[in-house]
This record gives structure tokens, C-alpha cells and sequence, in this order.
């Protein structure tokens, strides 16, 4: 297949509603998909084509702003023992937006106490305290997103 067929297969795509193209023949296979802006795949034996795209423009942070972020990433750990997340998603410090915090630093939690909210899928998993403990510090923000074995909290065991 040559540019010429490619060019009117993009323009069929792109004028009518079709989202998504695929034809395959002998050797060649050829995709197109459609969203934001057509992604072409041409494949032929040993060989992937894609047609040029255009790129929206980056902007770049100068290198003094990058320096200044590096230390509060790197901000000093309270002394205690870590209450990490058991799974990946977005971490609420409340029930609801406009809801009071499920707890503060400094406040004693009992153990099966909630602590906070780690949304997974549109599932809300309440975190639990796995002990009696007093909150020391808080490690992410609201709304923040976590991975798996992120710290949450710093707590000093009672």
C-alpha cells in the first residue's frame, strides 16, 4: 500500500464517524484510530509506519525551580512507625469534601479506628488503625493519588 491509499483512508476516517479502522491483507496490517487526533499504524513485515502527528508545545520548568522542589521532597520523616496503603488509588483525608477530617496529628486513635479513605475503581476502602497509636504526622495530601506501600501516616505506637 502506498502514501497516496494511506492519505484517503486517513480522510475517509476522519470525515465520517468512525472511530477505529483496521485492515489487514497478506503482509500488511494498517490501523487507524480516531480521538483527539488520528493515530496511524502501518506494519508490514518488519516495519511499523505512523504518520506524523502534531505536538503541542512543552513547557519546561527551568532547572532552579527543580532544585527548589527536591528538598521538600525530600522533607524530614517523623520518628515512628509508617501506616502505608494496601493498594493503588486517591487517598481522602474525609468522608466528603465538605466533612471534617477522619484524624489530626496528634490525636489518639483506638485500634479499627478509621483513619482516612483510599478510593480504588469508584470503591471507597476505609483504612483502618491496626493499633492504638497517636497520629504524628501526615504524609500525603487530599486527593493526592498513592501507590501500593505509600506512607500515609506517622504514628507512634501507645
Amino acid at each position: 500500500m502506498d502514501i497516496k491509499d494511506l492519505k484517503s483512508l486517513i480522510k475517509m476516517v476522519t470525515e465520517t464517524d468512525i472511530t477505529e479502522f483496521e485492515l489487514e491483507a497478506a503482509e500488511e496490517k494498517i490501523r487507524i484510530k480516531r480521538g483527539a487526533a488520528p493515530i496511524v499504524q502501518y506494519q508490514a513485515p518488519q516495519q511499523i509506519v505512523a504518520m506524523p502527528q502534531p505536538v503541542a508545545p512543552v513547557a519546561v520548568a527551568p532547572a532552579p525551580a527543580a532544585a527548589a522542589s527536591a528538598p521538600s521532597a525530600a522533607a524530614p520523616v517523623a520518628a515512628g512507625k509508617e501506616i502505608t496503603s494496601p493498594i493503588v488509588g486517591t487517598f481522602y483525608r474525609a468522608p466528603a469534601p465538605d466533612a471534617a477530617p477522619y484524624v489530626e496529628v496528634g490525636q489518639v486513635v483506638e485500634k479499627g479506628q478509621v483513619l482516612c479513605i483510599v478510593e480504588a475503581m469508584k470503591l471507597m476502602n476505609e483504612i483502618e488503625a491496626e493499633f492504638r497509636c497517636k497520629i504524628v504526622q501526615l504524609c500525603k495530601e487530599n486527593a493526592q493519588p498513592v501507590e501500593f506501600g505509600d506512607p500515609l501516616f506517622i504514628v507512634e505506637p501507645l
